[in-house]
């Protein structure tokens, strides 16, 4: 069995290979492993360390997923009520069938704000609609609202965050509450992940990473704060630690944020993506032998990329959040490489 100081080692060694920043948060059949790279702000020289809060961009749709289905155990919805039956918004030109599941798996159809096989930089976006109009969720919808379909619903997998916008927007018309603070309260706390929140780029609370976005021809670098919108919300941008993110997944797992049932139906792996890799609610899984041995969430926005992964039957959790726009990929590949074989 490998020992704690020969995978910091090797983590260590990637790590200033690739010129890392973020932390890496490793557990191994008890074994914890900490490491941390990189400035957390590169003017002030801080760095970064175990307890620094990151953002994670997409790799909190999980979140998103966990809440609407904690509407599903209490009545209010189900995964198979239709959009137009759960929101109260027009949408002339979609597809009258478009489920709850449909939104969850992104297999839904709808135009996406962002559609990363059309638009290769996120940044691009708000060029003509400055990201700083963009306060809540409603804020999304004339990006997308009046498009037409891209394919009737369950057709395909095609990744959407324009769903998961939707998604929160019908958590918050069934509750009354605003997105963010309903996951605060009903995910956060329940997980007693208290580092965690939903902060706007202009009001960051202490010992958080900012964002950077690096210019490799000329060696500059700038900040993300004109880059993605302001405070986060049901596609992504919550701020996390590593270690809050191991409490996330201890507490589904242990059925402490939704019942064994609904918690079973948020993993299983509802569309086949390619490959080996299949998407739940919110999560991604690895099958090998009909048999799923990674769950896994990730994100990426400019300024940010973040990786993090369970894999139940190897009894081993990882966390790799970084505030650049790489490294947790090269990272988590080699972890898996060095622990499962």
């Amino acid at each position: 069995m490998m020992g704690n100081s020969e995978l910091n080692n090797i983590i260590t060694n990637i790590g200033d290979k690739i010129d890392f920043s973020g932390v890496v948060h490793v557990k191994h059949n008890g074994d914890v492993t900490n490491l941390s790279f990189g400035y957390a702000d590169r003017s002030e020289k801080r760095l970064n360390n175990m307890d620094t809060r990151f953002g994670i961009a997409s790799g909190c749709k999980l979140f998103t997923a966990i809440g609407i289905s904690q509407l599903v155990e209490r009545g209010l919805i189900n995964f198979e009520t239709r959009l137009v039956d759960c929101l109260d918004l027009e949408f002339q030109n979609f597809d009258k069938e478009i489920t709850i599941h449909h939104l969850l798996t992104h297999t839904s159809g709808i135009p996406d704000y962002f559609d990363e096989e059309k638009m290769s930089d996120y940044e691009d976006l708000w060029k003509d609609y400055p990201v700083y109009q963009i306060n809540t969720l409603k804020d999304f919808l004339p990006l997308f609202q009046a498009e037409p379909m891209n394919f009737k619903p369950g057709d395909s997998f095609h990744y959407n965050n324009a769903g998961y916008i939707l998604l929160g927007l019908i958590l918050e018309e069934q509750t009354g509450m605003p997105f963010t603070e309903y996951i605060e309260k009903e995910v956060f706390f329940k997980c007693n992940m208290l580092d965690s929140g939903y902060f706007s780029l202009d009001q960051l609370p202490e010992n958080t990473a900012k964002g950077y976005i690096d210019n490799h021809k000329d060696n500059t670098w700038r900040t993300n704060i004109y880059s993605i919108p302001k405070k986060g919300g049901s596609d992504g941008g919550a701020f996390t630690t590593a270690a809050d993110m191991i409490k996330l997944w201890e507490s589904l797992f242990n059925f402490k944020l939704l019942n064994e049932e609904t918690t079973m139906k948020m993993l299983k792996p509802h569309v086949h993506v390619n490959g080996e890799i299949h998407y739940g609610y919110g999560v991604w899984m690895n099958k090998r032998m009909q048999q799923i041995y990674k769950y896994h969430v990730m994100g990426y926005d400019p300024g940010v990329s973040f990786r993090s992964s369970i894999y139940p039957e190897s009894n081993l959790k990882m966390v790799i959040p970084s505030n650049i726009e790489s490294g947790p990929f090269d990272i988590t590949k080699k972890i898996e490489e060095v622990l499962l074989k």
